[in-house]
C-alpha cells in the first residue's frame, strides 16, 4: 500500500469523474474525420502567432491528417516572410513542417529556413548537452519534450533534404534522453532532469512526446531502429499496463496518490496516436491497437462542439515535486491539445482505411 501521508491530494480528491468513453462502433470513419475537421479547424481560428513548439504541435498535427489545409501554408509563409526567431530549441518544432513543405513542393526558402534552424542548432551556445550527449531544454536540465521538439525537425529535414545523417542525429537524441529519462525497471519516461538528477515524475504528456519521436524515427527506418524498437516497446506496453478503463491517462501515469484521478487528454491523444504507428510497424499490434482504441474513444468524450478538445493542461514547466503536475487548466484551448489530438484521429483514419 502506498504512503499517503503527508502528500497533498486536494486536487485529486476534487477532481471530477472521468467522462463515459465513446462506443466504439460509433467511431466511424465519418465520425472520426468530422471530428478531426472540428478540430483542425478550431485550432487555426485561435489566433496562433508564434513560431513556437505549440504552434509547431498543431502544424505537425495538421499535416499528419490533411497536408492541404491551407492554415499551414499560410503559417509557415507568413513567418517565412516576416523572420522566424530561434533562441531556444522549442523554436524547432514548427521546422518539421517547414521541411514537409520543401518535401511537397522543392520550393528552396522552406530548405533555406531549415537551414537557418540548423545552423542555429549546432552553433548557439545555448543549446547545451548533458554529459550523454542529450540536448539539454535548459542548461542542467533534460526534458523529454526535446526529443520531439528537435527530433521531428532532424527526421523531417534529414527525410526530405537526402540527408541520412540528421536521421540518425535524431536517433542518437531519443536514446540519449531515453538514458536519462526511461526508468529501467518500468519502462515508463519521466518529465525530466534537474542539475542532474532525473525527477521520478511519470507525466503523460512526456511520454507521449517521447513515443512520437520514436515512431517517427522508426518510420523514417533509421540504422537505430532495432534498439529504439524495444525502448518504445517497453514504453508502449508500460502505458498499456497502467491504462485506466475509461481510456485517459492520469496526469502522471503510474497513480501517484496526488495525481490519482486527474485525468489529461492531450497525453492520451498523442499515445494512442503513437500506439497506433507503433502497432502499423509490427509492434506488439494486437494489445496496442485494442488499448489506442480505447485511449481515442476516451478522448473523444472530450472533445467539445466548437472542436476544442478539454482536459488538457497548460503549458508545464518541470515540477520538481508530483503535486506540480496535479492542476489543469479547463478554461482555456491549449495547442498542443489540439495538434495531438490530430495526430490521434489522423492514425485512427490510417486504421480505417
Amino acid at each position: 500500500m502506498i504512503e499517503t501521508r503527508g502528500l497533498d491530494t486536494s486536487q485529486a480528491s476534487r477532481s471530477e469523474p472521468p467522462r463515459r468513453p465513446a462506443d466504439l462502433a460509433d467511431l466511424t470513419p465519418e465520425v472520426l474525420a468530422k471530428t478531426a475537421g472540428r478540430i483542425a479547424d478550431r485550432a487555426a481560428a485561435m489566433g496562433l502567432t508564434h513560431w513556437f513548439w505549440g504552434e509547431g504541435v498543431v502544424l505537425q498535427g495538421m499535416m499528419r491528417l490533411t497536408p492541404a489545409h491551407p492554415f499551414v501554408t499560410e503559417f509557415v509563409d507568413g513567418h517565412l516572410r516576416d523572420g522566424i526567431e530561434l533562441g531556444h530549441v522549442n523554436n524547432l518544432a514548427p521546422g518539421a513542417v517547414c521541411a514537409d513543405l520543401y518535401g511537397a513542393t522543392g520550393e528552396r526558402r522552406y530548405a533555406d529556413a531549415c537551414e537557418r534552424m540548423l545552423d542555429w542548432l549546432r552553433s548557439e551556445d545555448a543549446v547545451t548537452r548533458a554529459p550523454g550527449g542529450a540536448i539539454e531544454h535548459w542548461p542542467g536540465g533534460v526534458w523529454a519534450d526535446t526529443a520531439y521538439m528537435c527530433g521531428t525537425f532532424l527526421i523531417h529535414y534529414g527525410l526530405h533534404a537526402g540527408r541520412p545523417e540528421l536521421i540518425e542525429e535524431a536517433g542518437e537524441q531519443i536514446l540519449a534522453h531515453a538514458e536519462v529519462l526511461q526508468h529501467p525497471e518500468t519502462a515508463l519516461y519521466a518529465h525530466g532532469s534537474h542539475e542532474g538528477r532525473t525527477i521520478w515524475n511519470f507525466w503523460g504528456r512526456a511520454n507521449a512526446w517521447t513515443a512520437l519521436a520514436s515512431v517517427e524515427y522508426l518510420e523514417a527506418g533509421g540504422a537505430q531502429s532495432e534498439r529504439i524498437r524495444e525502448v518504445l516497446r517497453r514504453q508502449l506496453l508500460a502505458l498499456a499496463g497502467h491504462q485506466p478503463a475509461h481510456g485517459v491517462w492520469d496526469v502522471l501515469v503510474d497513480g501517484q496518490p496526488e495525481n490519482r484521478g486527474i485525468p489529461e487528454t492531450s497525453a492520451a491523444a498523442g499515445i494512442a496516436a503513437a500506439m497506433f504507428r507503433a502497432a502499423a510497424l509490427g509492434i506488439e499490434p494486437e494489445p496496442l491497437r485494442r488499448r489506442a482504441w480505447r485511449a481515442l474513444a476516451g478522448v473523444h468524450a472530450y472533445v467539445a462542439d466548437d472542436g476544442t478538445l478539454t482536459r488538457t493542461s497548460a503549458g508545464t514547466i518541470l515540477q520538481l515535486l508530483p503535486f506540480g503536475y496535479s492542476v489543469i487548466r479547463d478554461d482555456l484551448i491549449q495547442p498542443w491539445g489540439q495538434g495531438l489530438a490530430l495526430q490521434a484521429y489522423a492514425a485512427a483514419l490510417r486504421e480505417d482505411t
